[in-house]
């Protein structure tokens, strides 16, 4: 979406329908033509999440190795903050969010579909052996997700996130190891 990076380097505010348009490649009055209003544009860069991430987990729970589908859920979402405009979309989205009822709806329920997802995700690997059964799994997702999130917040196009969180969400899912003691 052409309004995503001027939103992420301009912000809400200062960003201009004309600017959307010049963008997009269309005239100033069409940009209303397909939107009620600028709000509308910027509450589309998020909408398209929906159905990207409802595809993502359908592959992921379509997967016979439940611990490594939720890995790759994680891989898949951190992997766009590395695109140069996450940081700056981010920090918009958060400065938008108390200020439009609609986006809120669009993102909690972009977030429920990760979050039911993963939870899934994590009691099927549970069953496995290769989830910590002490865990509750919907609270387990949720800092998953919180744990993506920042990855966002901490956004760096020159840096991988992907094999520190990897790494910690392993290490947070991992059962306890088993201790040997001497009969």
């Amino acid at each position: 979406m052409a309004a995503a990076p001027l939103f992420a380097q301009h912000g809400f505010e200062a960003t201009t329908a004309a600017q959307i348009a010049k963008a997009a490649g269309v005239s100033s009055g069409s940009v209303f033509y397909y939107f009620e209003d600028k709000r509308a544009v910027f509450r589309a860069v998020f909408e398209r999440d929906l159905p990207r991430s409802r595809a993502l987990i359908e592959r992921a729970l379509a997967e016979p190795d439940p611990f490594a589908a939720l890995l790759a859920i994680v891989d898949t979402i951190a992997a766009e903050a590395m695109d140069p405009i996450a940081f700056g979309l981010m920090v918009e989205l958060l400065r938008q969010i108390g200020r439009d009822e609609e986006l809120v709806s669009v993102v909690t329920d972009n977030d429920a579909l990760i979050v039911d997802g993963l939870a899934e995700l994590i009691r099927r690997a549970t069953d496995t052996g290769d989830v910590d059964p002490a865990l509750d799994p919907a609270e387990a997702a949720r800092w998953i997700q919180t744990m993506i999130d920042g990855s966002f917040l901490s956004a760096d196009p020159s840096r991988d996130p992907r094999p520190m969180l990897r790494r910690t969400v392993s290490r947070f899912l991992a059962p306890p190891a088993i201790e040997e003691t001497d009969v």
